[in-house]
């Protein structure tokens, strides 16, 4: 059973990933309008930027990064060697945290399916149940049960009694002196 799961869970992620990417395309009109509601004021609000400005921060800024920096070469292999192990941490995490999105995925996918399947996925279980034999033979506490369970029984008797079998010839001595 383990093994169909494993085959089901890439198939239900796939499922759900597709139902996310229609709920996200179905919110795409109201984005735009939203978008260009905002857009006039925004080019606006660049038009207006003066150059000088923007470049006295960005100025600004890059003096503040390089004055920052640490000249230090033992300091700066320790930095380097420091912030390698974080991202080993940071990689490791956002391993873990894909998995788990991945696992949600698949059930968000599973319920989909379900959804989409409606009351066929519950005939489907119906009959799977009736199909497949149970590990333990039930008790007949009926005898409308009993008589149900009797009568494979009894037509397996009655096989075998009219499908038996002819007595082998045997074989002469004159058969196997021409062979």
């Amino acid at each position: 059973m383990a093994i169909i799961d494993e085959l089901r869970t890439p198939l239900y992620f796939a499922a759900g990933t597709a139902d996310l990417a229609v709920q996200q395309a179905r919110k795409v009109p109201g984005l735009i309008e939203q978008i260009a509601a905002e857009a006039p004021a925004r080019i606006e609000a660049v038009k207006k930027t003066d150059p000088k400005a923007v470049q006295e921060k960005a100025q600004a800024k890059f003096a503040e990064l390089v004055g920052g920096l640490d000249t230090d070469l033992k300091k700066l292999g320790e930095q380097a060697q420091d912030l390698a192990l974080r991202g080993v941490g940071v990689a490791a995490e956002y391993a873990v945290k894909a998995r788990e999105k991945y696992e949600e995925l698949a059930a968000h996918g599973e319920e989909a399916v379900k959804t989409w399947r409606g009351e066929a996925a519950e005939e489907i279980t119906e009959i799977a149940i009736a199909v497949e034999p149970d590990p333990e033979p039930k008790v007949a506490t009926e005898p409308k049960a009993k008589a149900e369970t009797e009568e494979p029984q009894a037509k397996a008797a009655a096989r075998r009694t009219t499908t038996r079998k002819a007595p082998a010839k045997k074989a002469t001595a004159a058969e196997g002196a021409e062979k």
